[in-house]
């Protein structure tokens, strides 16, 4: 039991590398430059991997251009995490945007304005 959440942490590390230098170096979109993975929670069974980004862009239109973008290169980057991982099955993968930054940003902006107004 333990050795498979350490196999499965160890994957998601190795995923979250590789998807990103495979983003940067292969992956030719525009509309996917300037994303950060923030994180990968791979499943038990190795089958299936959620890989959370974040953009710099809070604009909804950025955000639906960078979703499709990586919907259409999700191919290209599992066929390119087959070559690299040493695992049998490369797990399906599955891009979600990470909103926790924004959240944070936001929740910043909130404290400042009432930071001001108490002055």
């Amino acid at each position: 039991m333990m050795a498979q959440q350490i196999r499965v942490g160890r994957l998601a590390q190795e995923i979250q590398r590789e998807v990103n230098d495979i983003l940067q170096k292969r992956v030719r979109d525009p509309r996917v430059t300037g994303i950060t993975i923030t994180g990968v929670d791979v499943t038990g069974d190795l089958q299936h991997a959620t890989i959370y980004y974040s953009i710099l862009s809070d604009l909804a239109s950025d955000q639906e251009k960078t979703a499709k973008g990586l919907k259409k290169a999700t191919g290209l980057i599992r066929g390119e995490l087959g070559h690299r991982l040493s695992i049998y099955v490369t797990p399906e993968i599955e891009f979600k945007q990470d909103k926790s930054e924004q959240y944070g940003e936001h929740i910043d902006d909130l404290l400042r304005k009432l930071h001001q107004e108490e002055q």
